[in-house]
């Protein structure tokens, strides 16, 4: 299992977080999505063997927010 914690541009209010976290957690090999509002980041522990940061990336930005380096 391995673990990033990525800055999250876009984010406005708790709803965002929301959207922001289910958009992580829905991507395949992902166990657990945490984002913070205040420190505008984004916590994801997720199995490399089956998804990665692009892919991530990707979720993000689907759901209308940028996850960054």
């Amino acid at each position: 299992m391995a673990e990033i914690t990525a800055p999250v541009r876009g984010m406005h209010c708790a709803a965002c977080v929301g959207k922001v976290e289910r958009a992580l957690t829905s991507v395949a090999g992902v166990e657990s999505a945490a984002v913070n509002l205040a420190t505008e980041q984004a916590t994801v522990a997720f199995d490399p063997a089956r998804t990665d940061l692009a892919r991530l990336r990707e979720a993000g930005a689907a759901a209308g927010y940028e996850l960054a380096e």
